[in-house]
């Protein structure tokens, strides 16, 4: 296949205007300037040619629920929260998501490509986050990484869950030591499970604990839910304690405090902006907090939190961003590249680049504008969506 023509924003170094990409095998091959790239399609070979559109990587949703809690289902299709036990961290998403669910056919026709999708904020460790494609029918085939990310949250969600349940954690005191204690036994677990290993011994491996490892070893972040200042903090003290990667989702009081989150180095998923005020720990919720936050350096991305904002706003979300402080074009970073390289798949996904997946998005101007529409959606070298 070909694109040819338009305007590619590479997302990788400069804008190439009445460019050409070649893709093969569901890589892209080539890119550059149309004489620049070997262009000799063969005869049953696709060419798209866009005249006055733009060409860019597909749109990545960092965190959301889609699938795991799907839209018009009720009880029978939510399973994003298990809100029986506060610890919950061998919980895996790929056994819950349905693909089925109308939003991934929503994100696809809005140009999102992937998404990182997980359980919810109900209990201190929810469970593993995966990164998937987001068009087929078989779970595993969507597969980009997974685990990817390790959910823990702090704040109102597990103390309202726990609370009426009369039992821990009813105060943000509660969640932070207990996730300790979690973490404490993962890492004991971890020694003894090396000692055995280096001393050639039987080790009867603990399922509970083995989704652990992966944190531990740094390969993977923790994922947290963390709205107000207070909880933000909290979370990095804990990260620090144990020398884990982390992400600080939401982070809707960062702007607040944006100078010392630079400083430590995390990086920010930010939103849902567009849902409302409905809990006390986001009464401090805007859209100016990305823009506030890129501004000082910290890496960001911006997020739905699907079904909370609906999927496809995703573009919008960014629109409304650049609009209130964002430049523009870090605007088109917090839904590309940025959440890409957060969630440590920017190897694959994020820019157009030889080399990576053929995840390319292709609209009438830029997409988070309300009156541009999406022309094709591009999927490894697939088209999975095109106008009309």
């Amino acid at each position: 296949m070909y694109i040819i023509g338009g305007l590619i924003k590479t997302m990788a170094g400069a804008d190439i205007r009445d460019g050409c990409i070649r893709i093969r095998d569901g890589k892209i091959a080539e890119i550059g300037k149309r004489d620049e790239v070997a262009f000799h399609p063969a005869p049953c070979e696709r060419v798209i040619e866009v005249r006055d559109g733009l060409i860019m990587p597909g749109i990545i949703e960092a965190h959301c629920h889609m699938g795991i809690t799907e839209e018009k289902k009720g009880m029978e299709g939510d399973d994003c929260n298990e809100t029986v036990a506060p610890m919950t961290p061998y919980l895996r998403a790929i056994d819950a998501i349905n693909t089925m669910d109308a939003a991934f056919d929503d994100a696809v026709r809005a140009g999102i490509t992937s998404a990182m999708i997980g359980p919810g904020s109900a209990n201190v460790a929810g469970g593993q986050f995966a990164f998937l494609k987001t068009r087929g029918r078989r779970v595993d085939d969507l597969i980009v990484k997974a685990p990817a990310a390790m959910k823990v949250a702090f704040g109102e969600n597990p103390k309202v869950n726990y609370s009426g349940q009369g039992k821990s954690p009813s105060t943000r005191m509660a969640i932070a030591a207990m996730l300790r204690e979690e973490l404490q036994k993962a890492s004991a677990y971890q020694a003894r499970k090396k000692k055995a290993e280096e001393d050639g011994d039987d080790f009867q491996e603990d399922f509970t604990m083995e989704c652990w490892l992966p944190v531990l070893r740094r390969e993977i972040p923790l994922k947290a839910h963390v709205h107000r200042v207070d909880d933000i903090f909290t979370a990095i003290r804990i990260a620090r304690e144990f020398g884990l990667k982390m992400t600080l989702d939401h982070c809707s009081e960062g702007h607040l405090i944006a100078e010392e989150l630079a400083a430590e180095g995390f990086p920010a998923i930010v939103g849902p902006d567009l849902a409302s005020r409905s809990k006390i720990e986001v009464q401090n919720m805007a859209f100016k907090t990305v823009g506030v936050l890129n501004r000082k350096g910290v890496m960001t991305a911006i997020t739905t939190d699907h079904p909370v904002s609906l999927i496809q706003s995703l573009p919008l979300c960014a629109g409304l961003a650049v609009k209130s402080g964002l430049a523009l074009e870090e605007g088109y970073k917090a839904i590309t590249i940025h959440p890409a390289v957060i969630c440590g798949v920017g190897n694959r996904v994020g820019s157009l680049e030889p080399g990576k997946d053929a995840d390319i998005a292709i609209f009438t101007g830029n997409p988070m504008e309300v009156f541009s529409e999406t022309l094709y959606t591009i999927i490894d070298g697939q088209v999975v969506y095109e106008a009309g």
